[in-house]
């Protein structure tokens, strides 16, 4: 069958289930109730601090085939997935499903519990890294699902994903299981991506390197949802959750890039009082937010908030009293953590309050402007952020889907071209967000608007932006760098790729090894 963005998918993969195509951002209803996990009790007198994992393991008990998830809140540096995983394998468990929210180089020994049958599927929001490029290649046993931030939080709040016990690395518990992410030698800041597993996993296990005394001050999550504590030497590395640069760029050529996007939003009417933003972590968005501030200072424009992974940089934005709030599913580095415990105003939120389209109204609805980035762009405004060209995973939605739908202005910046080739084609390799949730894309060489926001076009024209058709932008690009050779792989189904109400986007298929 063909999809709304003309990929074929068949009605049925083997380890997946029943394929629903994606049929438009907007076109999905919600058609369930959400899950309820157990109902337990906790007797007066009864003690929720266990030993070691292995007595969690027994305690519940954990056996094969179960649904194991966990958050990636420390990115990089995270201990928690390796030590529990490891403990798994020790007693011989097999066919486990891994729910990570996202999954980084840290986590390569998940590829030899792959070829050793204790893990037989994950399913995760994003990959780099040796897992990455082993899923490619035939890893797991079971396709990998591929969701966006907050298409995991439906899928876990109505039940398509069904967490059997939930393992989250606690910077700070109490002996009940009060937990928060901004004590301790370890603070990550917010936990806003383990707040569905919490809720809604039939068990939740805190792992921690930090007991404080009854009862915990703040709790992110509270002691209800928590049924053990294990104390462990060490959870993870605070250093790691800094993702790549957190600097604004010195590039010249990104530099330009960022000015122009600042214009586009300036030119869209957005630069005014109530201003909400998301920028992500890159040099070229931070690139854009520091444009943005210096239009923000120079008339007098306060933003309302600013949203998404939180940097040092929004923080000080916040600080200056260019945002009044800052609503916080993660941080992205540890001025991020330092704020979130000690300003009132950066909240902290989970990962469905962000982006779930499934409930009474999610952050991203009330987005002025997103920037995002791309690994390729094709000219339906499709967006690329799965694959690179080779057809090798490097990465995921994340948020990036959730935010483009939500927001009233979508800018991709890309350079137009990378590592000497056109991010500009006819067809993407895989569709990870949809073209009619893009409005704007902003290269070196121009901007291109997505005919569908005339208005834009308008406005762009009228400030004197230099406007270019989408097409013209990729003969430039062809012009310079050549036509691109495109290999698309016939191999078997790696990965599909979940759009966030849960229909299918676009599948990955094996590269050779």
């Amino acid at each position: 069958m063909i999809n709304a963005v003309g990929r074929e998918l068949p009605d049925y993969l083997d380890g997946f289930g029943k394929i629903k195509p994606f049929n438009g951002a907007f076109a999905t209803l919600p058609d369930m109730p959400r899950q309820s996990p157990k109902v337990k009790r906790m007797c007066p007198g009864n003690h929720k601090v266990l030993n070691d994992l292995e007595e969690v393991f027994t305690k519940i008990p954990i056996r094969d085939g179960m649904t194991l998830s966990f958050h990636h809140h420390f990115r990089n540096g995270d201990g928690v997935v390796n030590m529990v995983l490891a403990t798994a394998a020790k007693l011989g468990l097999k066919n486990l499903t891994v729910a990570l929210s996202s999954v980084f180089p840290v986590h390569a020994p998940l590829i030899d519990h792959f070829k050793s049958g204790v893990v037989a599927a994950l399913d995760t929001n994003y990959i780099s890294g040796p897992v990455a490029a082993a899923i490619s290649q035939g890893l797991p046993a079971r396709p990998t699902i591929l969701r966006t931030h907050g298409g995991r939080a439906r899928a876990i709040e109505c039940g398509q994903l069904h967490i059997d016990v939930a393992f989250i690395a606690a910077p700070a518990t109490d002996c009940y299981g009060n937990i928060n992410g901004v004590s301790g030698p370890t603070a990550c800041g917010s936990l806003g991506y383990a707040f569905p597993d919490a809720e809604y996993a039939d068990y939740v296990i805190a792992v921690t390197d930090h007991l404080e005394e009854y009862p915990l001050s703040p709790i992110s999550i509270p002691q209800t949802r928590v049924d053990f504590v294990v104390k462990t030497d060490r959870i993870g590395d605070p250093k790691g959750i800094v993702s790549g640069t957190t600097q604004i760029t010195k590039d010249p050529v990104q530099l330009k890039i960022a000015s122009l996007a600042a214009q586009a939003i300036k030119a869209s009417g957005m630069i005014t009082d109530g201003l909400s933003l998301q920028t992500g972590a890159g040099g070229a968005s931070l690139a854009v937010a520091s444009f943005v501030r210096k239009m923000m200072r120079e008339t007098g424009i306060v933003g309302s908030f600013a949203l998404g992974g939180i940097t040092g940089y929004l923080v000080q934005m916040l600080e200056e009293g260019l945002f009044k709030k800052i609503v916080d599913v993660q941080g992205f580095d540890l001025e991020a953590v330092r704020s979130l415990a000690a300003n009132p105003n950066h909240l902290e939120v989970g990962a469905g309050f962000y982006a779930n389209p499934f409930n009474s109204g999610c952050t991203v609805n009330q987005l002025d402007c997103v920037i995002l980035g791309a690994t390729e762009i094709d000219t339906n405004f499709n967006v690329n952020v799965v694959t690179g060209s080779d057809g090798i995973i490097m990465g995921g939605s994340g948020g990036h889907s959730d935010a483009a739908a939500g927001a009233k202005l979508t800018i991709i910046v890309a350079n137009l071209l990378r590592g000497r080739l056109p991010i500009l084609v006819d067809q993407v390799m895989t569709v990870t967000t949809p073209g009619e949730t893009v409005d704007v894309l902003v290269t070196e060489w121009g901007i291109a608007v997505n005919p569908l926001r005339n208005d834009l076009l308008e406005r762009f024209k009228t400030a004197g932006l230099p406007v270019k058709d989408i097409s013209e932008l990729k003969r430039i690009a062809e012009d310079i760098a050549g036509i691109p050779q495109t290999n698309r792989s016939q191999g078997k189904i790696v990965a599909v790729v979940e759009y966030r109400d849960g229909t299918i986007i676009d599948i990955v298929r094996q590269v050779p090894k």
